[in-house]
Parts: C-alpha cells; structure tokens; sequence
C-alpha cells in the first residue's frame, strides 16, 4: 500500500508533541509484530485517540488504518485525508462493507486498529464492547493486540473544553496479544474486556499523581474523580441519540415543506 501522506503527518505530530512539551510513558509496544496482519483494540476516550493510537505500532515501523465512522469521512477537510492515510469508513447502520475491507488490510498484511467501544467512554472507563474486534481478527487469523490510551482524554473529549495546554502526560500501553478463534465471540470479547479493564486499571493507579488530583474530569468516580459513572454516562449518551435523532427529523421536515 503507497503511502505519501501518513510520513509527513508523522513526522508533523511527533514535532507538535515536542512544541506542546508532552511526555510519553509507553510500555509493550514490542506486542506488536514487526510484520503481518495484526489487529489492534484501543480504549476510547477522546477525539485525539486516533493520531496517539499509531505511536503504539511505531516503534514496530508500523502505520495503523483505523476503523472511523462514516461522519468523519463525510467531512471536505477530514475525508480527503482520511482517504490518504487508507483508514476504513465504518457505517454503523451497515458495516458489512468495513468488515470486509478490514479482513482484506489483514490479510494483506497491515495493522488496522479499532475501537471496541465503538465511541468514546463520557466515564473514562470501558464501556460495554462490540464482537467485531474478535470476529475480524478470527477471521483474518490475525493476532489481537490490546492497547490502553490515557492522558489523550484530556485535550479534546465530550462536555469539556480543548485544552492543549504543554506539559502533559500521555500514556500509551500495549498488551501480549490475544488469539481469537471466532468459536465464541461473546465469550472472547468479554476476555479482551477484562483484560483491558486491567490494563487500564494499572495504566491510572501509574499515571503521575500530580497531573490527576481527587475530583479531576477527566478521572473515573471510582478512583476519585468526578467523570460520571458508567450509568450516568449511558444516559448522556442516550439523550445525546435522541437528540440526534431529532435534528434529523427537523432537518428532514424542513427540506420537505
């Protein structure tokens, strides 16, 4: 696969971390293969999990297409580039067309990365997963690689202002991979949960304590933060749909009349 632009973008966010005086705590990036179809699986906590998610497969010398939605591409600035970087447009109501294209990167040997959750987590904390991550690589036989992002929330997230303030802290840890064999998919999904919710569980209790003190945002109420809990966060989210859905509709009525 040519790649002219995915370098220069590299290259332009890595001199952006530099100016924005961001540190970098990585640790099992040696999980990801060097060569071969793999999958990676991130948590998914801010709008800028995309552009820290490929530092995991760097040090590998590997460029992650990412699973996006649809909206993303639709866009005339962040379709084109999208398109460039050979990411895979998802379509919620028929993702029939991104399965296949992703199983075709796999087999061809790329790393493509996706996102379980399948949008970002208001809680910071994982939210119930969809089968697709453990069907695709059972499908593909490729390995599943974990990933858990922390620090990204921060800068650009749901409800909360941007903030690109220097100086802080991005925590990128990549987990041994998992090998799904597609016979139960709920019960392999519920083990790529459980070992993410430990990797994340460990990725906060290290995190630098000063730049998360008790009642942070950007924290999970169970450890001291003031983020909503998993509960409250699926109610946002529900009223977020509707409000959605009703944009839609008012959107469509005024087209009609």
């Amino acid at each position: 696969m040519r790649d002219i632009t995915y370098p220069p973008i590299i290259l332009t966010a890595k001199t952006l971390f530099r100016v924005l005086g961001q540190r970098f705590e990585m640790t099992g990036t040696e999980h990801v293969p060097k060569t071969g179809g793999v999958l990676l699986a991130y948590n998914h906590i801010g709008y800028v999990d995309f552009v820290y998610g490929g530092l995991a497969a760097n040090p590998s010398g590997r460029l992650v297409r990412f699973m996006a939605k649809r909206e993303i591409f639709d866009n005339r600035f962040g379709g084109p580039l999208m398109r460039s970087l050979h990411h895979i447009q998802v379509d919620r109501g028929e993702g029939l067309a991104s399965y296949h294209t992703a199983l075709d990167y796999l087999k061809n040997g790329e790393a493509v990365g996706i996102f379980p959750e399948a949008t970002i987590s208001r809680a910071m904390e994982l939210k119930e997963f969809k089968s697709g991550a453990v069907r695709i690589a059972a499908a593909a036989g490729v390995p599943l690689v974990p990933v858990i992002l922390w620090g990204t929330q921060r800068m650009m997230t749901k409800d909360h202002p941007r903030d690109f303030s220097r100086g802080k802290t991005i925590a990128i840890r990549v987990g041994q991979p998992l090998h799904p064999t597609g016979d139960d998919p709920v019960a392999e999904t519920a083990e790529l949960h459980r070992v993410m919710s430990s990797m994340l569980d460990e990725t906060i209790r290290t995190y630098p304590e000063a730049e998360q003190p008790p009642g942070s945002w950007w924290l999970p109420a169970r450890y001291g933060g003031s983020a909503p809990t998993l509960e409250e966060a699926a109610a946002l989210d529900a009223a977020e749909k509707r409000d959605r859905a009703a944009r839609r509709a008012a959107k469509r009525a005024a087209k009609d009349s």
